[in-house]
């Protein structure tokens, strides 16, 4: 069946700043009505996740943030949303250079994907993004973060990523379900 098939309203039954609280009335496949709740942001079309490869040294890009929904620091790949007007290839250099100061070469860059449908229609596209490390011979760059965040950059050797993670979690880190999917991606087709 295809996605046309449903036939949906949103009804707004809360609204903050950044976030509305829907409820969403479809037909479902066998013709009934059903409701659903759903989370939203709101001003933007969506998200993009940056993949920054550090190359030859053969390095990811990862962040460490307090994010307040879980009430604790989390290990992310970088990221931010999309712009209104903004295309995702346009945030995603955007978003590298202001949250670790790192520039490179646009890659790839997905479609929309969801990493949490039952919830939120929220869409990530994700980017990978080639970096030189010859360009940065002299340190880290400076990071352009906005006054409201306070970000941490780590560049981690693709091999060390599992030992990296586990000593996240032994001190209480949360780790994105995509750095974590990630990982184990590497691990199951380099094993």
């Amino acid at each position: 069946m295809n996605n046309s098939a449903f036939r949906e309203k949103h009804i707004a039954i809360s609204e903050g700043r950044f976030i509305a609280l829907n409820k969403v009335i479809f037909v479902d496949e066998r013709g009934r009505k059903r409701e659903w709740e759903s989370a939203d942001r709101l001003n933007t079309k969506g998200a993009v996740m940056i993949i920054g490869h550090l190359m030859p040294s053969n390095r990811i890009l990862i962040t460490r943030q307090f994010r307040p929904p879980t009430g604790k620091y989390v290990l992310e790949f970088p990221a931010g949303l999309i712009d209104p007007g903004e295309a995702p290839e346009a945030t995603a250099k955007r978003e590298l250079l202001e949250e670790t100061g790192y520039h490179g070469l646009l890659t790839f860059c997905s479609c929309p994907v969801y990493s949490s449908a039952g919830l939120s229609g929220e869409a990530t596209n994700i980017a990978i993004v080639e970096i030189n490390d010859y360009d940065f011979a002299a340190g880290a760059p400076t990071p352009h973060q906005e006054d409201s965040e306070n970000i941490e950059i780590f560049a981690v050797k693709t091999a060390e990523l599992h030992d990296f993670i586990n000593q996240a979690i032994a001190r209480g880190d949360g780790i994105d379900s995509k750095l974590l999917t990630f990982m184990m991606a590497q691990e199951f087709f380099h094993a």
